[in-house]
């Protein structure tokens, strides 16, 4: 079983809805079991000016591959009417592979561990929640990392989890 980290963000169309939907679409997957999944934040843009985000992280396992992974996320966003029409801007619908396994992965079209999510308290935030002690060969301790982001002031958590309405698999 591979172990995996996910970050999730909405800013579109409902955007709590929209994080929810996707987490349960993400483990209706036959090949994905999730194992945890963090609190919702609300979280300013980065970018153009926007509607704030919603955001959250989940650790799942999977017997799919890298790509073959990609391609169930991307197929997800695309059922949410996800565009990538302007380079930071508003979606209905992002999830980032940042973690598989220990693996570094470089292919045309994915990069692990995600080469930003060390920046993004947004990213971090949610991600620290599930794993507090994570860390990669790449960034080291991705806390140390959060401990130097200003914005992370500005991650707002949500009183309503998404594990409120979800049933987590452990196994299946």
């Amino acid at each position: 079983m591979n172990i995996v980290y996910l970050s999730l963000g909405s800013n579109l169309n409902n955007p709590l809805l929209q994080v929810k939907t996707a987490i349960n679409e993400i483990q209706n997957s036959s090949q994905i079991t999730l194992l945890a999944a963090s609190s919702l934040y609300e979280t300013p843009p980065i970018g153009p000016k926007q509607p704030n985000f919603i955001n959250a992280a989940l650790k799942i396992g999977t017997t799919l591959s890298p790509l073959q992974l990609l391609k169930i996320t991307q197929g997800i966003e695309a059922l949410h009417q996800r565009e990538r029409t302007i380079h930071w801007g508003p979606r209905t619908l992002d999830i980032d592979l940042l973690l598989y396994n220990d693996e570094t992965i470089d292919h045309p079209d994915l990069t692990i561990p995600h080469p930003f999510m060390h920046q993004r308290a947004f990213v971090l935030v949610p991600l620290l929640e599930i794993n507090p002690s994570l860390s990669t060969s790449m960034h080291g301790a991705l806390s140390n990392h959060l401990n130097h982001l200003e914005d992370r002031f500005d991650i707002i958590p949500i009183a309503d989890s998404p594990l409120q309405n979800i049933k987590m698999n452990k196994s299946r």
